[in-house]
């Protein structure tokens, strides 16, 4: 009989907010976020609870964020602080199992199934960890309890903050049945509104139909889709993420107004780019070069292309081709490449070549 997997996804509390709160009593209770500043067109990277009082959530524009709360205190950013606390935390995971796959500095995957600690009880391991994160870091870290990695997601946001929810083997069915659609991994608002033209609102709904007719109206994602209907994820937690893109982007004070314009920033954006790729270890290849363009109007467009290598004429070519997407002034602009890693290279290759022998 297969083991049950036990899956903790801990999630820390408006991480950089709780940082500089901890590190600043005077700006506890008050409504603050940490961002870029509202006269550059910074945008908040996260903020605290008392910010989110005013609608303010991540990823807004700096600026709107102050209009809808006047008195919000904006905080630079200081990614080498976040990175070391978050090192702190990571370190404590580690004294309860070497199966971490970290998903951003501020939460990861747990697979706690060998763990012997309080009698291999996932529950009381969370409530261990959180308490330990608690005393040793002073913040606090929402947990959730689950057989996969999709639904330990899912539970770790549901009694936030500083809470955790637990979603027994024998409890996924009916749990899952329940769940909107739109709270499943991969769909987003497109993804939503095609499935409630089908009718699709839960989980339920999706059940009745079949893996074929849901790849015949959502492509290969049409087989995940079934799966995690039904509660299904078999993915492991990987202790070696694989790293699937490097990218740079600056927000301009000032819109590019011009084709022109945007192409003078490539070289300084290559730049930066070069630097990032430097820290890149060996064990990854180019497959593709994009080119990311958000417009005065917030729309916001990527085209990419093959490639092996970070090629100045493919950028060039990339920038004039967004850019004509709609030819009005530029707010932000980014390049990146997307990887792979080199293994998978080599074996199509291999594979390549064995069939070339084949002809």
């Amino acid at each position: 009989m297969e083991t049950q997997r036990k899956i903790i996804h801990c999630d820390c509390d408006c991480f950089y907010a709780s940082i500089e709160m901890r590190d600043n009593a005077d700006l506890v209770d008050k409504a603050i976020a940490v961002g870029g500043s509202p006269e550059r067109r910074g945008v908040v990277a996260t903020c605290n609870y008392e910010a989110r009082k005013f609608g303010i959530h991540s990823a807004m524009s700096s600026a709107i964020a102050r209009k809808r709360c006047p008195h919000l205190i904006i905080i630079k950013p200081d990614m080498e602080k976040y990175r070391r606390v978050s090192q702190q935390i990571h370190r404590i995971f580690e004294t309860y199992t070497p199966l971490i796959e970290p998903l951003s500095l501020d939460e990861a995957y747990l697979d706690v199934t060998e763990c012997k600690k309080y009698r291999g009880s996932a529950t009381l391991i969370a409530e261990a960890i959180r308490a330990e994160v608690r005393k040793k870091i002073n913040i606090t870290i929402s947990a959730g309890i689950a057989p996969n990695k999709f639904l330990a997601k899912i539970a770790s946001d549901w009694n936030k903050p500083d809470d955790q929810f637990c979603i027994l083997p024998r409890e996924v069915d009916n749990f899952v049945a329940l769940l909107p659609v739109k709270k499943l991994h991969g769909v987003g608002k497109v993804t939503t509104s095609k499935m409630k033209r089908m009718g699709v609102e839960t989980c339920n709904d999706l059940r009745e139909f079949s893996s074929d007719q849901l790849q015949k109206y959502f492509g290969s994602f049409g087989q995940t889709l079934h799966q995690l209907s039904r509660g299904i994820d078999q993915r492991p937690v990987q202790t070696q993420r694989i790293r699937k893109s490097v990218s740079v982007e600056n927000t301009y004070a000032t819109d590019l107004p011009s084709l022109q314009n945007c192409l003078e920033e490539l070289p300084g954006l290559m730049q930066q780019l070069a630097k990032r790729m430097e820290k890149l270890n060996e064990d990854y290849t180019i497959h593709k070069q994009f080119i990311k363009i958000k417009f005065h109007d917030f729309v916001q467009t990527t085209v990419e292309m093959l490639s092996d290598t970070c090629n100045t004429d493919n950028y060039i070519k990339l920038c004039k081709d967004g850019f004509a997407r709609r030819s009005i002034p530029v707010r932000l602009l980014g390049i990146g490449v997307r990887l792979v890693p080199k293994q998978e290279t080599t074996e199509a290759t291999c594979n390549q070549l064995i069939l070339t022998l084949e002809d």
